[in-house]
């Protein structure tokens, strides 16, 4: 399956397995967090060694662990895993590109707020 692919069939059943409160608030705190773990993993291997890179490799499991919780929380469980590539592809997916658009989207924003979204821009 193509990366673009993996895209649109998580984007498929996004909203249906983010509804609840908590797992979002989560998600909000801990895909940031994600996020900061990578780049501090790239930059320290790229310019201190990998050594340094260690600190931004327990920032992504912190993360993971924390986004694990929130997901065991939903109704409608993630799609199980396939093996650590498939893994790996799905974490890059959700972490940087289909869990901001659905901030950018609003979806997040009217979940937390009390609504239930149906499809992945919550309509």
């Amino acid at each position: 399956m193509s990366f673009a692919t993996l895209l649109e069939t998580q984007w498929a059943g996004y909203a249906e397995r983010h509804q609840d409160r908590v797992n979002l608030i989560l998600h909000i705190v801990a895909v940031p967090l994600f996020w900061w773990g990578a780049i501090d993993m790239l930059g320290s291997t790229l310019f201190s060694g990998l050594f340094a890179a260690f600190d931004g490799l327990l920032l992504i499991v912190v993360s993971v662990f924390l986004q694990g919780l929130g997901h065991d929380r939903e109704a409608v469980a993630p799609e199980p895993w396939a093996g650590a590539w498939v893994f790996a592809q799905r974490l890059v997916a959700e972490q940087f590109v289909n869990f901001p658009r659905y901030v950018i989207a609003g979806t997040w924003w009217r979940i937390v707020g009390g609504e239930r979204a149906y499809g992945p821009y919550g309509g």
